[in-house]
C-alpha cells in the first residue's frame, strides 16, 4: 500500500484526519497553481528530514524556506559526518554523569542523536571560513544560505560525503537555487563560530554575513513578486514554532500595515505541525484562527493544526504530496 493510499484509507478521524485533510489541501493548492513556503524549526535536519524533503524540493513542491541556523548547518553536518553520529536509544534515562561523558567525548546530543564535533562541525569550519574571508576581502556580503550554496555547489566537501547526496535537502535546495531565509542565524553553531572569528580579527566585518532585517527586506521582495505570479497564492507549511515560523508569516501584515501596499494577497494555505498544545500566550500553541486577527490569514484560508511529532507527520505528508 502506498503512503497516499494508507493515509486516505486509515486516517479518518481526530489528529489523523487533520493529517489527511492537510495533505489533500497541499496537493490541491499546488494543482491550482499555488506555491508553498516551508518553515523548519526544531532539529529537523538532524532528524534526517532530507530523506523526504529533498525530493519535495527537486519536484518543486516547496518554493522557499525559512529555517533556523541550526537546521541550515545540521543538514551539512549529517552529509559529511553521518558515519560518526551516535544514537542513544535510552536518552531519557541518561544520568548527569553520562551526559558529561558525552561532553568529554565532544558528542553534542540532540534528543537521541549525538553530533560529533570534530567530524561534523570542525570538518566544515575551514571551508566556511574560507568563504567568509574571501567575501570579506572582496567587500561582498551574502546571506548565510548563499555561503553554504557556494560550498556545496563548488564541491569543496564532496570527498567527505557519508550519505547519498540526494538525501541532503540543502544540496537539493542549492541545485534549485531556492531562497532560504534564516532569521536569528547568530543563534547557531556557525553563527557562534563567525562571531569568534570576528572577535579574533580573522573576518574584518560582521556585516559580511547578512542577517535579520536584511532577511526580512529580501523576504518582502520575494513575497511581493511571487504572490503575484502564483495563480493560487503562496501557502505556509510550518514545522514547529518559534522564530522559524513567526518571522516569515509576519511579512504579510508588514506589507499591508507598515508599507501600506494594496493588493498583496494573504497566505493562501496554512498548516502547522507541532507538539505544543493549545495554550495562552504561546505562539507555538496558538490556533490558526488567531492569525486572522493579525492580518496573516483570511477567513476562507484552508488551515490545519496537527498536534503531533513533526518527525513522524512531515514525512507522511511529504510522501502523500509526492504520490509515494
Amino acid at each position: 500500500m502506498k503512503i497516499r493510499e494508507l493515509v486516505d484509507e486509515h486516517y479518518r478521524h481526530f489528529n489523523a484526519a487533520t493529517v489527511r485533510d492537510a495533505a489533500r489541501a497541499y496537493v490541491q493548492h499546488l494543482d491550482g497553481g499555488g506555491k508553498m513556503f516551508l518553515t523548519l524549526a526544531g532539529a529537523m535536519s538532524t532528524a534526517e528530514l532530507g530523506l523526504s524533503l529533498a525530493e519535495m524540493i527537486r519536484q518543486e513542491k516547496v518554493h522557499a524556506i525559512t529555517c533556523t541556523g541550526a537546521n541550515l548547518e545540521e543538514d551539512v553536518f549529517n552529509l559529511v559526518a553521518h558515519d560518526h553520529y551516535e544514537r542513544i536509544p535510552n536518552w531519557r534515562e541518561l544520568s548527569p554523569e553520562a551526559e558529561r561523558d558525552l561532553h568529554d567525548r565532544h558528542m553534542n546530543r540532540v534528543t537521541d542523536t549525538c553530533i560529533p564535533e570534530a567530524e561534523a562541525i570542525r570538518r566544515i569550519e575551514d571551508a566556511v571560513l574560507e568563504e567568509w574571508q574571501g567575501a570579506d576581502k572582496a567587500g561582498e556580503r551574502r546571506f548565510p544560505y548563499e555561503f553554504m550554496y557556494r560550498i556545496l555547489l563548488g564541491g569543496k566537501l564532496e570527498k567527505s560525503y557519508q550519505i547519498d547526496p540526494k538525501n541532503s535537502w540543502l544540496l537539493a535546495a542549492a541545485q534549485k537555487n531556492l531562497p532560504i531565509f534564516t532569521p536569528g542565524w547568530e543563534d547557531s553553531t556557525l553563527g557562534n563560530i563567525f562571531a569568534a572569528h570576528c572577535i579574533e580579527g580573522d573576518v574584518g566585518s560582521v556585516h559580511t554575513v547578512k542577517m535579520g532585517i536584511e532577511c526580512m527586506i529580501e523576504l518582502a521582495r520575494w513575497y511581493t513578486e511571487e504572490s503575484v505570479r502564483a495563480k493560487k497564492g503562496i501557502g505556509f507549511f510550518q514545522i514547529g514554532g518559534g522564530i522559524a515560523g513567526d518571522f516569515p508569516i509576519c511579512v504579510v501584515p508588514m506589507l499591508h500595515q507598515d508599507l501600506r501596499r494594496e493588493n498583496v494577497p494573504l497566505w493562501s494555505y496554512f498548516c502547522q505541525i507541532g507538539d505544543s498544545t493549545t495554550s495562552y500566550g504561546s505562539y507555538s500553541g496558538a490556533v490558526p484562527n488567531e492569525k486572522i486577527t493579525w492580518g496573516k490569514l483570511a477567513v476562507d484560508t484552508p488551515r490545519f493544526m496537527i498536534e503531533s511529532d513533526a518527525s513522524i507527520v512531515a514525512p507522511l505528508i511529504f510522501g502523500y504530496v509526492l504520490g509515494w
